[in-house]
């Protein structure tokens, strides 16, 4: 490159090795992320996805373990909804909105009847170290889905 690569620069390669799947250009386009921005959590949980999708869990603990040494807090995703003037906000498993149970049995009753149809969900970006049962409830019962029912 005729200019030295900038954050945005990194960050769009860390990105393509993410879709295309290349470890060892991702841990030296993180690296260089780490030395210019080091406090931003996209860059070590880009990083970690990376490593989950690949199955290399431990790779993902390390990452986790130096986002914690650095005090680097990734904010949990959230959905939201305005009704009635008023906002709902969800996380992931959340169940503090005053209606949870009515949601959640809607969100269970969907998931049944499309399993009956044939629906089969693609647990392959759920990037947790978790059994597949648990994949499906976190699809089931991400905050998008929370919100809109």
């Amino acid at each position: 490159m005729p200019v030295k690569p900038d954050k945005f620069v990194w960050a769009s390669l860390l990105g393509g090795c993410r879709i295309h799947g290349n470890i060892d250009l991702a841990k030296q386009a993180a690296e260089a992320l780490f030395e210019i921005e080091p406090e931003n959590a996209a860059t070590y949980v880009t990083l970690a996805n990376i490593y989950a999708t690949a199955g290399k869990w431990s790779e993902v603990a390390n990452i986790r373990r130096m986002m914690e040494e650095k005090g680097v807090v990734k904010k949990p995703g959230m959905s939201w909804i305005d009704m009635k003037r008023k906002t709902h906000v969800f996380l992931v498993g959340d169940q503090s909105h005053p209606r949870s149970k009515e949601i959640y049995d809607f969100l269970g009753e969907m998931s049944k009847r499309m399993k009956e149809e044939g629906y089969v969900p693609d647990t392959d970006f759920v990037l947790h170290d978790v059994e597949e049962e648990q994949k499906e409830q976190n699809l089931f019962y991400h905050s998008e889905k929370l919100a809109v029912a």
